[in-house]
Parts: C-alpha cells; sequence; structure tokens
C-alpha cells in the first residue's frame, strides 16, 4: 500500500475509531447508571451497589496484565470483535435471564464481572493498537477523539439513563447496550490493525510463549525502561492520592456542606465537561514538545486542586459560593485531568516498542485499577477519623512529594536530552 492510501485509510480509523468508541461507551454509561439505579431500588443497600462496583473494578484489576499478554501475542483485530462478541452475550445473556425469570442481585453481578473482563480485553487492545491504526503525526488527535468519545458518553449517558430510568424497564437499558455493542463490533470489523504495523504477523500455529514467560518478559522490558517505569510509578501513586478526591468530593458537599443532589449533580458532570473541553483542545493543537515535563506541572496542578477542595470548610462560604466554588473546582479537575493522559499516552504509543505494547498497557491499567478499592477502602476509613481538611492536605503534601521526586530532573534529562541540566521554567508547548 502506498504512503498516500495508507495516510488516508488512516484518516478512516481515525473517525471510525472516535465513532466506535463513542456509541460503545454511551451504550455502557446507560447501562451502567440504569444498573446502579436498579440495584439500589431492588435492595436498598449501599452494600450492594458496592459489591456491584467491585464486580466491574476487581476483574480488570486481576486480568489487565493477561489482556496484555493476549494483545501481544495474538491477532489483535481477532481480539478486538471476540471481546465484543463477548460483551454482546454475557448481556444478551442476562436479557435473556431477566425474561426467563427476572432479574436478581446474582445475576446483575455475574453479568457486570463477565462485561467488565471482555471491556477490559478490548480497551487494552485497542490501547495497544492506536499506533498500529493512526500515523505517527495523528497520534495526538486520534487521543483527543478517544478522550472527547468518553467525555461526551460520561455527560449524557447518566442523563439518558435518568430520563428512561422508571418509564421503561431494565430490559430495555439492556437491549442499549447489546445494539451499542452490535454497532461497535460492525465498525470496528472494517479497521487495519496491521496498517502502520512494524512487527511480523502473528502466525497461529507458531510457536508462542507462555502466559508467565511473556508476563515476566513485559516486566522485565518496563524495568529496563526507566521513563516508562516513572510513568507507570506516578500514575499508580496519582490513582492512589486522587482516591482522596473521589471520596472526598461527596463527603464534603454532600454530608457535610448539605449541597442538595440537584446541584451535587452538575458539579460531578462538570469533571466530564472539563475533560471534553480539554479533548477538544488536544485534538487541535501541535503535539506536545516535551510530555513527561508538561504532564509533571498538569500533576502538580491536580495536587493544588485537591488541597482546594477543603477551603469552603475552613473559608465559611455561603450555599451559593460553595456550589459556585465546586463546579470552578470540578471542570479545572477534568482539564488538568486530561494534560496529564493525553501527553503522556502519545509518548508511550510513540516510545514503548510495539512487542511490548499491549503488556505494558495491561500492567498499567491492572496496577492502576488495583488502587482504586484501596484508596477507597483506606481514605473512607480517614474521613471518618480525621477533620476532611486535614486528609485532602495530607493527601495534596504526599502527591506533591512524589511526583518530585517521580519526576525529577535527572529523569526528564533522560528523557529529553536536549534540556541539558536546565528544565524550562514555563510550560513547553
Amino acid at each position: 500500500m502506498s504512503e498516500a492510501a495508507k495516510i488516508k485509510r488512516a484518516g478512516y480509523h481515525l473517525y471510525t475509531f472516535t465513532i466506535s468508541k463513542l456509541i460503545s461507551t454511551f451504550g455502557s454509561s446507560v447501562y451502567a447508571f440504569g444498573i446502579s439505579l436498579y440495584v439500589l431500588a431492588l435492595t436498598g443497600s449501599a452494600a450492594n451497589f458496592a459489591v456491584n462496583l467491585i464486580c466491574s473494578i476487581l476483574p480488570r484489576s486481576l486480568l489487565g496484565p493477561l489482556a496484555g499478554y493476549a494483545a501481544d501475542n495474538y491477532s489483535k483485530k481477532k481480539l478486538i470483535i471476540l471481546s465484543q462478541l463477548g460483551g454482546i452475550a454475557a448481556v444478551s445473556g442476562l436479557l435473556i435471564y431477566s425474561l426467563a425469570f427476572g432479574l436478581s442481585l446474582p445475576a446483575i453481578y455475574t453479568a457486570t464481572a463477565l462485561v467488565s473482563v471482555f471491556s477490559m480485553f478490548n480497551g487494552v487492545t485497542f490501547s495497544a493498537s492506536i499506533a498500529n491504526l493512526i500515523d505517527p503525526d495523528r497520534i495526538q488527535k486520534a487521543m483527543g477523539f478517544n478522550q472527547s468519545a468518553v467525555s461526551i458518553a460520561a455527560i449524557g449517558g447518566p442523563v439518558i439513563g435518568g430520563m428512561l430510568f422508571g418509564f421503561v424497564s431494565m430490559n430495555v437499558f439492556l437491549l442499549i447496550e447489546i445494539a451499542a455493542y452490535a454497532v461497535a463490533l460492525v465498525l470496528e470489523a472494517t479497521m487495519n490493525f496491521r496498517l502502520f504495523t512494524k512487527a511480523a504477523p502473528k502466525t497461529e500455529n507458531g510457536e508462542k510463549q507462555s502466559i508467565i514467560q511473556g508476563m515476566k518478559e513485559g516486566v522485565a522490558y518496563m524495568r529496563t525502561n526507566r521513563v516508562i517505569m516513572v510513568i507507570v510509578s506516578t500514575a499508580i501513586g496519582l490513582n492512589f492520592f486522587f482516591s482522596a478526591m473521589m471520596i472526598g468530593l461527596p463527603f464534603i458537599a454532600v454530608q457535610q456542606l448539605k449541597v442538595e443532589a440537584t446541584h451535587f449533580g452538575i458539579i460531578e458532570s462538570m469533571v466530564a465537561v472539563g475533560m471534553l473541553l480539554a479533548s477538544i483542545y488536544f485534538s487541535i493543537r501541535k503535539e506536545v514538545k516535551f510530555p513527561l515535563l508538561f504532564s509533571k506541572r498538569a500533576i502538580l496542578v491536580m495536587a493544588v486542586l485537591l488541597a482546594a477542595l477543603a477551603f469552603p470548610l475552613v473559608l465559611h462560604m455561603s450555599y451559593k459560593v460553595s456550589v459556585a466554588y465546586f463546579i470552578i473546582l470540578m471542570l479545572s479537575f477534568g482539564l488538568s485531568n486530561v494534560c496529564v493522559n493525553t501527553p503522556i499516552g502519545v509518548m508511550m504509543q510513540k516510545d514503548v516498542d510495539e512487542e511490548y505494547r499491549g503488556r505494558v498497557f495491561g500492567i498499567l491499567e491492572s496496577m492502576a485499577m488495583a488502587m482504586m478499592p484501596l484508596g477507597y477502602l483506606l481514605f473512607g476509613l480517614l474521613y471518618d477519623l480525621v477533620p476532611a481538611q486535614y486528609v485532602v492536605w495530607g493527601s495534596s503534601i504526599c502527591l506533591v512529594i512524589l511526583t518530585a521526586y517521580m519526576m525529577r530532573a535527572s529523569i526528564l534529562k533522560e528523557a529529553y536530552p536536549e534540556l541539558g541540566g536546565n528544565v524550562p521554567a514555563k510550560p513547553v508547548l
């Protein structure tokens, strides 16, 4: 295929990938919203709601490295198609069970876990495939489009779910997700996952590494690349300490400042709005020159925003001012979140060797997801024992220390030798 034809095909991938992600994520968002409300309405128990959340998170934590191994050793296109078919089968199974016996908690938990597994295989494989689908000059645009699709779904899914809940049965929510997965499957089946590949094709009968050996090799590869280890370690710490934000926001706003549910919903939606705005920005701007340095500064901004979460408690703001303050804070948090993730994502797409890309992304997702329940548990206990402002301030300080150490000048110099001994004082675009 000529270079011009590859570029044209990559343009098709760019928009097909974005539309596929938007449709499938939107369907999942509507379903997740509806099933969460259904569990709460059925049982009235926060514990049962938490179990459903665990069924979604735990499989991703345990099986992420396996998904990465599969992405590196088998056909990416086949994995994408099979994972979508698996998601369709899991939700269809729940629909058939519902029609025959009615929904039950064990059936919901089982379907949630299965959907999480297939979604994780799909997500890790796609993450490992972006540099194969898109030409190098448009990888940042692809990452921006991808994040925009996720943000739009995060905003619109709960809105549509809220409008439907109470007026239609849960079977309609299941049908929406099945339809979304089916459309995404059709679109993904038209994509060439080897368009920009440099690796030899994987043969079905060729000798492959054992799973354990392959995972060990992936870990060994990460250890030999200091910059990748820094990115993975920082991502793990970032996810852990920002559990303080995820737990602290509803605790401070709703529990302590008595923010109404409607206003709190607006506050939470501002994160997705901020992410959408930042994603659009990255999709149209030139590529970040020094992504690690750019992301370091964005993380430090996020640490400041985390500390600022407690200000309404100590400054005794009025109700309206507090709500407006939280709206601006969460909008800023969404903006800075994408400013951390997008440049690093582009850097990893280009710098991680193709034959290890799946395992690196799989390990990253697994370890980052594992930090979430641990962080939720720890900070949930701390907020009950310690004044909330001290929890968020302590977390903010720890995040600053972690970032300053993990992304110190020597690491930045190793990643970007052209910086020499001097890290620019101003943000580098």
